[in-house]
Parts: structure tokens; sequence; C-alpha cells
């Protein structure tokens, strides 16, 4: 290594330096079931549609109206609440950095930074983009099936008073659609305290409950509450398209920290055509629903499988008596899944299994039969 190159390695943040980058598990050749991705395409004539859309767009022009009118366009899909706003992100993952962003105020006096409070095991997300915008990560453990431990939280909320809470609904990787009137309690915690809750509704196309509901009915008490969703499990995974709901003072801090331009002509357009078929992809997700009703019944009767968890997503957790094993075994018969077993204490020799299609889920099941 040179001394230039040296010197300039430790201009980067020693925090930066010592942590791992997102890893991305490579797929050539497999059966990608590792991901939440929505395995069914457009339909012919719609593939071909929306490329004409695309190939009229003036890509030498920065991104103009056309924002503005996919901001309208989610607005609808949602039903967002009155007095609220809604703005755009390059993925869910942007509009968490953006919330931090905007969180991260200087250590005070005493050394203590701004926290952010989650609970784990859960998105791992929360956590590095606390870390990376100068905040302090709390994870609070849920109860081992995966429930909300209420008293831990609520404890935990009046200790650290966190600045941002998040709060995933259905949670990520355990599927978990938490029980509405502990959710609730919890945002109130952090009302008390003078937080912001992120209620995390990528999976809300496979959730029978929308968080929306209750901001509806009960303005006021979730007045500090972003409600953020996805495009990717909507059927978009390529197109990276997140949004973030509430109430519009609350929204419109988080907007001054959004790069502009930060969602592209390509990204938008795609996601107003998809916005005109919606239809499409409600069916996608209705068949998706049907599947994953099968695969848990399936992987219940599998001898092997120590637990199947219920699901509220397009996942499925399952413990297995040696997870390392049996994910390697899995990916030399070409079906990738998700080994999760290391992720927390918690999760110990536990598997993520995306749900599929039908023909898809039978290759995944068959391929965990024989590496059991």
């Amino acid at each position: 290594m040179t001394s230039a190159l040296a010197a300039a390695l430790d201009r980067i943040r020693p925090d930066v330096r010592a942590m791992h980058a997102y890893a991305v598990q490579g797929a050539e050749g497999l059966l990608k079931m590792d991901a939440m991705e929505n395995p069914f395409s457009l339909p012919p004539a719609l593939q071909a549609a929306l490329g004409q859309r695309l190939g009229a767009l003036a890509l030498n022009r920065y991104p103009g109206p056309r924002t503005d009118d996919l901001r309208a366009a989610l607005a609808r899909h949602a039903g967002m609440p009155e007095g609220c706003t809604l703005i755009l992100g390059n993925g869910s993952d942007e509009l968490i950095s953006l919330v931090s962003l905007a969180c991260a105020l200087p250590p005070a006096a005493d050394g203590r930074r701004p926290v952010a409070l989650a609970p784990v095991p859960g998105f791992v997300m929360y956590g590095m983009s606390a870390q990376l915008q100068g905040l302090d990560f709390v994870g609070v453990p849920l109860t081992p099936d995966f429930e909300l431990d209420e008293a831990a939280m609520l404890a935990a909320i009046a200790r650290h008073r966190p600045a941002i809470t998040y709060i995933a609904y259905p949670n990520n990787p355990t599927a978990t659609l938490w029980d509405e009137g502990v959710v609730q309690r919890v945002i109130d915690a952090v009302a008390a305290v003078g937080g912001i809750v992120v209620v995390d509704e990528a999976y809300q196309p496979f959730a029978s409950r929308t968080w929306l509901d209750r901001m509806r009915a009960e303005p006021a008490r979730n007045g500090h509450v972003l409600l953020m969703r996805t495009l990717s499990k909507f059927g978009l995974a390529g197109v990276r398209l997140g949004y973030l709901i509430g109430a519009t003072a609350l929204v419109g801090e988080i907007d001054k920290v959004r790069p502009p331009y930060n969602v592209s002509v390509l990204n938008c357009e795609a996601a107003l055509f998809a916005l005109e078929h919606a239809e499409v992809f409600a069916a996608q997700a209705a068949e998706l629903r049907a599947q994953r009703t099968a695969l848990i019944a399936a992987l219940r009767a599998l001898p092997g499988v120590e637990k199947c968890w219920d699901s509220e997503a397009n996942m499925v957790l399952v413990r297995v008596p040696d997870a390392a094993r049996t994910f390697a075994a899995m990916r030399e018969r070409k079906v990738l899944v998700k080994n999760v077993s290391t992720m927390h204490p918690l999760l110990a020799n536990c598997l993520r299994l995306t749900v599929g299609s039908a023909a898809d889920n039978a290759i995944m099941l068959q391929a965990l039969q024989a590496s059991l």
C-alpha cells in the first residue's frame, strides 16, 4: 500500500472502516428465493407498452412535473389521510437515511447522541443508517416467538428517549404483524418523549392490516408517525422507489435533506405505469398470499423442520436442526435462500424462505427436503 493511499484511508471514519458492507448474495444459475422478490413478470403486452413509454422519455432533462404526478398517484393508491404529505425516495433505504440525517443532532454536552430504537431481530438498515448518520442504535429483543416485548419496549423508550423508533409492520425477517394495541401503546410512549415513529410497511401487499387506518382514525394520536412503503414488494424491486407519508409539517422537514432529483425519470415513469395497471400487481399479490398458505402447510408437514412461523409477508421463517448445513446443501441443489441464523441469537438455526410461484415453491421444498 502506498503512503498516499494509506493517508487517504486514514481520512475515512474509523467506525466506517470497521463496518461490513451490506452483502448481496450472488445468484447466477440459482433459483433466487432469498430476497422476497415478486416472481412474476409483466404480461408481454404490458412489457412492450412500458418499453415504449420509457423509450420516449427525455433522458437529457432532469426530472420534472411527472414526479409530482407520481406523488399524487401514490397518495390516491395508498389513500393518504388528510393533513398529510408524501415524499419519494430511491427505495426505502434512502428514506431511512433521510430520517436519520434529519434527526442527527450533534452530541450533547455529556457526549450522548440521539438514539434510534427498533425491535430486534429486524431490518438491518435501521441500525446501519443510524450509525452512519451519527446516532446511537438501541435494539430491543423480541419475545422468543417474535412478538413485541411491550414492557421492554416501553422501558427502553422511557430510558433512551429515542429520536426515532422503527416499527416494521410486518417485520423482516420474522414476517410478524404485531398486535395493534401493543403497537399503539409503543407509539403513545414515543409521543410522551417527543420522538418520531417510522412505521415500515414494506410488505403491506401481503399483510392483513395497515397502520394508515389508525392514522386516519386518530390523526392527532399518530401525528408523529411517518409511514413508509416501497414498490419493491408491490412487484418493482428493480425500480427502486419508496415513499413516506406523514403530517405535512413533519414530512416537510425530512424533505429538506432529500437530494434534488433523487428519483430518475425512468423510475418515475415505470412506477406511474405500474399504478395505472395496479390490478395486475394486486392479482399477483393475491396469488402469492395463496401460495404462502400452501407453502406454510407443506413446511409444517416436512420432517426435519422444527418450527415454521405464521407469516403476513411474502417470506416464511423456519427453524431447522443445522441452518448453515441446510443452506449450503440447498445452494448445491441450485436453490438460494437466506441463512439468518447469525443475525441474532433469537434466530438460531433459522432460514428465511421467499414465497414464490407454485413451481418455484415446489422446487424449493424439494431442495429443502433433500437438504435436511
